[in-house]
């Protein structure tokens, strides 16, 4: 399997026709080739290309910045000499100076597969400006880890956001080529867009379904995905940032557990068997306890449960972390009525709607957490049309 960036590297024929032009890269630190190189750097050795100016998203270009909304700054290039532009910082839509200094923009991101994911945003904003601008954009693609599978509710209008760009399912099972593709149509850029794709990347194989295990390093995306386990269980547990839960952040498995130190999650873990077992039979949900070192409930001993799609329990297609956090929330709610599950704080930007609203889309996941007489059955009856509809929307959009 070659990325788009080792073909592009290996492939004279596909460089020539950035020769004469000022080419930028947005890129962090997984803009790597297989044998550990950056991007920025392999790129610069290009005799065909003139590097101009580099762009990082939430989280940086070469570093990583804990959290949300910790934002970074410009800063030149040490190695290189060009400017670097923050792109999670005072500006997270490109300016007409960030605009001005390139004629080609290179995207080499990897994405999660989740539409929460921020450098999605960054992708369109990127269409759009470009499209604005005369920029040509070419996605130089990678594997998503999450592989295929479609989960969850598709956008609603009017609940965009630096974390919902447009109408896009939770879980979407496209690479960032595909989606640069999708939404060049859905919102009709006049843009010049080329991808660059992988060969030899087959989405279904196993073991990894969508990860290439053996190929790649995992580098973290952002600093708390740190390992295959987490993407396939981020469109799920994400919707955890938007409540007083701890998402497990302040661990070294950050959106992998999931708890709090006044619950017992061994309780929770039963109410959700009763309410739907066959939600949790594709994965290995453990009981577990842990400390965050910071973040919410830091220093606190927690209980909570740990999901685990590393095991012979694990069932790919079958697995459903979307419904599978819900069902936790709707436990909760059962068992304790009265508590402050929704957490009310600035969310990306946001202050006005709540944090889990502006995660799920829509209103849809807290409404139906919150009413008693709202059943699992209810929820896939509000899930399963969105997710026929998406995957009929993306199928002319697939690569692999």
């Amino acid at each position: 399997m070659k990325l788009g960036l080792e073909n592009l590297l290996a492939d004279a024929a596909l460089r020539k026709p950035l020769e004469g032009r000022r080419v930028a890269l947005l890129g962090h630190p997984p803009s790597l080739t297989r044998e550990g190189r950056h991007a920025l750097d392999a790129l610069a050795d290009c005799p065909e290309i003139a590097l101009a100016s580099a762009f990082g998203p939430q989280h940086g270009m070469r570093g990583d910045k804990q959290d949300n909304m910790v934002e970074s700054g410009d800063y030149t290039d040490p190695r290189h000499g060009i400017p670097v532009f923050s792109l999670y910082g005072d500006v997270r839509y490109p300016t007409d100076e960030m605009l001005d200094s390139f004629d080609v923009l290179l995207i080499d991101l990897q994405d999660i597969g989740t539409r929460i994911y921020t450098y999605v945003t960054t992708l369109v904003y990127f269409l759009k400006a470009c499209a604005e601008h005369g920029k040509a954009v070419w996605v130089l693609d990678r594997p998503n880890p999450a592989g295929r599978p479609i989960e969850g509710t598709i956008l609603e209008d009017g609940w965009e956001s630096f974390v919902g760009s447009g109408p896009l399912i939770m879980r979407h099972g496209l690479t960032l080529g595909e989606l640069a593709k999708w939404f060049v149509v859905r919102k009709t850029l006049d843009v010049d867009l080329t991808v660059i794709p992988m060969t030899g990347y087959d989405p279904d194989a196993v073991p990894g379904h969508g990860w290439p295990l053996g190929e790649l390093p995992w580098v973290n995306p952002s600093p708390n995905a740190s390992s295959l386990n987490m993407a396939r269980c981020f469109p799920g547990t994400v919707l955890v940032e938007g409540t007083t839960l701890s998402e497990g952040r302040g661990t070294t498995i950050s959106l992998e557990v999931i708890g709090t130190p006044d619950i017992n999650f061994e309780t929770v873990l039963e109410t959700m068997c009763g309410l739907s077992e066959a939600w949790l039979n594709s994965a290995l949900i453990r009981p577990c306890f842990f400390e965050p070192s910071f973040h919410k409930h830091a220093g606190a001993l927690c209980s909570g449960l740990q999901i685990h799609t590393d095991t012979a329990a694990y069932a790919h297609q079958a697995f459903r972390p979307y419904r599978l956090v819900a069902l936790l929330l709707k436990a909760v709610r059962q068992l304790h009525p009265d508590y402050e599950i929704w957490r009310d704080f600035p969310y990306e930007y946001e202050t006005e709607r709540l944090a889990i609203d502006l995660l799920s889309g829509g209103t849809d996941l807290r409404e139906w957490v919150d009413d008693p007489s709202a059943t699992p059955a209810d929820f896939s009856a509000r899930l399963e049309p969105d997710e026929a509809a998406w995957a009929e929307a993306r199928k002319p959009h697939l690569l692999y």
